[in-house]
């Protein structure tokens, strides 16, 4: 009975005490944000048809479906023009900023917003990887996804140091960034631009309310107690949608691969084949007439695809093993993005495949970037090369009395 108490002890204070996973979900961060700023750079002179007032998913089309299923859309609170251009730059300014990790907390909560105005105003544009990143978006809300590899672990960092030389460190632009917000956020309830389903807008106000108390608490209370509990939950929050997205990864691929199976021609080893065949689907044909040449290679390929669908989730109780597919499915999801011309969907797949990756591998992938970057710089001069030799950013392993209630 002791040694079952001490071990649910020892896991209660691992879940409360630290946000676990700080590496994966800083790639879970650059992962999707980077896929959906690409998406929308790439799409940027098509934008007022896929979303905007030129497209064929009309205004009046888009107004019925959101009334029928409550879905939250800025874009409909206005058909003009200026009002789309406003929401599109706001998602680019949202996805760069959250990219970068510049007040990572402010910046998730913009960019679930983008997300899903953009699409849920045409449910119609996507290609299943809209599907992945409209979730993400959301589970991103609740992570503390910018203690490494972001603007806000460099700057907390540097005020760490000048605390250090007893400096008098002070935040500004976070309560500006806040009252403006909340500004917002009171305009628009009360004239009734949030009205449909609760959900979106509820979060919205919590995480609006939680930034607050949380700046109340660091520069107001007397004691540590409420800002240890304040991150006691915050931990937990984070931790439960890191296991949220493992969870939804996971089901995602054991959904597809239990699908396939049912199906004949992934059982008679023929499904790889006939995608390739299609127009849609061949942006450089001599890649798929090379691949569906062989009939070995077909049938490996269909089979392949099916056996490490289903058995992922099985493998992650052996890392060796989780790792090994891992890297198939990431290997996999690249050689969709050039074949089959899907490079957003497989993006997003990977970006969600992330949150699997091993510790070590992400430090060192880390110091690669860093060791990189040197050497970019050091091309362009001394000066440059010394400016670019940062120390790695490692998680913080304490509690740390910040602002991150507007950053991490």
């Amino acid at each position: 009975m002791n040694r079952f108490t001490l071990t649910v002890s020892a896991a209660i204070a691992r879940v409360t005490e630290s946000a676990l996973g700080p590496y994966q979900s800083a790639m879970i961060r650059i992962g999707f944000s980077a896929t959906w700023l690409l998406f929308l750079l790439r799409e940027f002179v098509h934008r007022a048809e896929l979303y905007g007032p030129d497209g064929p998913w009309g205004f009046d089309l888009a107004r019925q479906l959101v009334d029928s299923n409550g879905a939250f859309t800025l874009l409909l609170w206005s058909d003009g023009r200026l009002w789309f251009e406003a929401v599109y730059a706001l998602a680019l300014l949202a996805s760069a900023a959250l990219l970068v990790g510049w007040r990572t907390r402010t910046m998730s909560v913009l960019f679930m917003v983008g997300v899903l105005s953009l699409q849920n105003r045409s449910v119609f544009m996507g290609d299943g990887g809209d599907n992945v990143l409209h979730l993400m978006a959301v589970y991103l809300v609740f992570t503390r996804c910018g203690r490494v590899w972001s603007l806000d672990a460099r700057r907390e960092r540097r005020a760490a140091e000048a605390r250090a030389r007893g400096e008098r460190v002070t935040d500004r632009v976070g309560p500006v960034l806040w009252a403006v917000l909340g500004a917002a956020l009171v305009v628009l309830t009360g004239t009734g631009g949030l009205d449909g389903d609760p959900t979106v807008p509820v979060l919205l106000w919590a995480v609006w309310a939680s930034l607050g108390l949380w700046w109340a608490v660091v520069r107001r209370a007397r004691s540590e107690q409420p800002r240890i509990l304040l991150d006691v939950i915050g931990n937990i929050l984070h931790n439960g949608a890191l296991v949220v997205i493992m969870a939804e990864a996971c089901l995602i691929y054991a959904t597809a691969g239990w699908y396939k199976i049912q199906g004949s021609r992934w059982q008679d080893g023929t499904a790889a084949y006939y995608p390739l065949q299609l127009d849609y689907f061949s942006p450089w044909p001599f890649l798929g007439d090379l691949l569906t040449s062989s009939g070995t290679m077909v049938m490996l390929v269909t089979y392949g695809t099916v056996l490490v669908q289903v058995a992922f989730p099985f493998t992650l109780f052996n890392r060796r093993v989780k790792n090994v597919l891992l890297a198939l499915m990431m290997l996999e999801h690249a050689a969709i993005a050039v074949i089959l011309g899907l490079p957003f969907f497989s993006l997003a797949m990977i970006a969600a495949d992330a949150v699997f990756l091993p510790t070590p591998f992400l430090r060192r992938l880390g110091r690669w970037t860093v060791r990189a970057r040197v050497l970019v710089f050091a091309r362009n001069g001394g000066r440059g090369a010394a400016a670019a030799t940062v120390p790695e950013q490692r998680a913080p392993q304490s509690p740390q009395p910040t602002h991150v209630g507007f950053e991490a």
